[in-house]
């Protein structure tokens, strides 16, 4: 009988080590890969707003009130970056080309080695060319569905169904699938059945930057412009992680290129934000890795968008004037009568947000990144993994206010003070004031044209 009772009681307490021990392994298990805080502008929307992975229509509704109880909101104007997606045909190459070499020439026995050789298969196909994925989807549908809660008197049933919201968006697929699935969040939202998906394309607000000649001849289509890239791509930063993932894969070094270190960076970049999984590819890299791997992404997004060469910039003018002109006409018709619309939801492109960002003197660093200032830049502000992650966003509010007009700024739905004032809802008159050489000046022709050459006429 004591034999019995032993056993039941030996059985009971293994099962509940098990059990414990099991739990804990859950628990230990990363649901990230280390690295994912470097990602960049491949990040997802999530790492920046770490609370959405628990309750992904959560809203903190002490950050988006008004600023004070006086305040009645009467036009928002968003600015929101595509939601995450497939990689382009040129990245499809570049990742094609690591997987064949791995496949071919690595040789080694760690599990993650074999997993990429025997079970992982090259699924991107190069017909996928930055296409929205379903996650894209949910990012836009979800951000819609905080948007709305967030700023309900804006961006409500009645305004969507009287035309009080405008829709634009870049021509681009992943943009119109990400407006569509933003307006599908609203419809979700407030069980909306049989309704038009109305959006306006405008490629001069959402892709300024292809209109402006300056920035394609300067910049675009300049191989100087982006110096410091091409200078960090043969540093001694990119040397060493070349030479370490060569040694990982034991392949030898001068058949491991800095494009194939940027592929195994992306490879594992685009398998956890389009599937949430930690590729064998992450296995490649250590956080030392990613942080040169980073800083080189960085390095074109800031000599390409930002604050590199001064036309990124200024390509921003139209929707920069855009924006406070709608802020502008939301205050006109209040003063004289009813607010015509509520809300402007514009999507575009990481390249849309950037310049616009930069224009207004956003995460700007005392010095400018180089090439070989990578040891001085680790606490730099300009990170695109925070700042145009998949989905990331710029909203203005307008409000009135017992005291006049104020505006508040929202990025990536939290509240930020605009560029070197204190105030995080100034009233609208300084804001206007502080911008006001922006607003005066910045002409998109003037600053885009460029100057024709004299050319004398040679025909006989």
């Amino acid at each position: 009988m004591k034999s019995d009772c032993f056993l039941v009681n030996f059985t009971v307490v293994f099962l509940s080590i098990t059990m414990v021990r099991l739990s804990f392994s859950i628990l230990a298990r990363p649901s990230m890969p280390a690295i994912a805080h470097y990602f960049g502008t491949k990040g997802r929307y999530e790492e920046v707003n770490p609370h959405l992975l628990n309750d992904i229509l959560f809203v903190n509704t002490s950050m988006v009130a008004p600023p004070s109880p006086s305040c009645n909101a009467i036009h928002l104007v968003c600015v929101i970056r595509h939601g995450t997606r497939y990689p382009t045909t040129k990245n499809v190459k570049k990742l094609a080309r690591l997987f064949d070499l791995v496949v071919s020439e690595a040789s080694g026995s760690a599990p993650w080695l074999n997993d990429i050789k025997n079970k992982w298969k090259m699924w991107y196909t190069e017909d996928m060319d930055g296409k929205l994925v379903e996650k894209g989807r949910d990012d836009h549908r979800h951000l819609a569905m905080r948007l709305a809660k967030s700023f309900p008197t804006l961006i409500s049933e009645e305004s969507l169904s009287g035309n009080r919201i405008d829709f634009i968006t870049s021509s681009k697929h992943r943009c119109v699938d990400s407006i569509k699935a933003f307006q599908e969040g609203l419809h979700k939202l407030w069980d909306v059945q049989d309704m038009d998906y109305k959006h306006y394309v405008d490629d001069s607000l959402m892709r300024f930057f292809d209109h402006c000649e300056r920035f394609v001849n300067s910049v675009e289509n300049n191989k100087t412009a982006l110096n410091e890239v091409h200078r960090f791509k043969s540093s001694r930063e990119m040397d060493a992680v070349r030479r370490k993932i060569a040694n990982r894969l034991q392949i030898p070094y001068n058949q491991f290129t800095p494009d194939m270190a940027e592929a195994a960076y992306f490879l594992c970049s685009y398998e956890f934000a389009i599937k949430s999984e930690i590729s064998p590819w992450c296995n490649l890299l250590d956080e030392s890795d990613a942080q040169v791997l980073e800083y080189k992404s960085e390095l074109k997004q800031y000599w390409k968008r930002g604050y590199g060469h001064d036309i990124n910039r200024k390509s921003s003018c139209p929707l920069f004037h855009d924006i406070f002109k709608r802020l502008n006409k939301a205050a006109y018709d209040y003063r004289f009568g009813e607010v015509v619309k509520t809300a402007t939801i514009q999507v575009g492109h990481g390249e849309t947000l950037l310049p616009l960002l930069s224009l207004m003197g956003f995460f700007k660093d005392e010095k400018p990144l180089t090439a070989e200032n990578f040891s001085q830049q680790h606490n730099r502000k300009f990170r695109t993994g925070q700042i145009v992650p998949y989905a990331a966003n710029l909203v203005f509010v307008l409000y009135e206010c017992s005291d006049g007009l104020r505006v508040q700024l929202f990025h990536n739905e939290k509240p930020v003070p605009f560029p070197n004032m204190n105030q995080f809802a100034p009233m609208f008159e300084m804001v206007r004031k502080h911008y006001s050489k922006l607003l005066q000046g910045c002409d998109f022709k003037k600053e885009c044209d460029m100057p024709q050459k004299n050319l004398r006429n040679t025909e006989l």
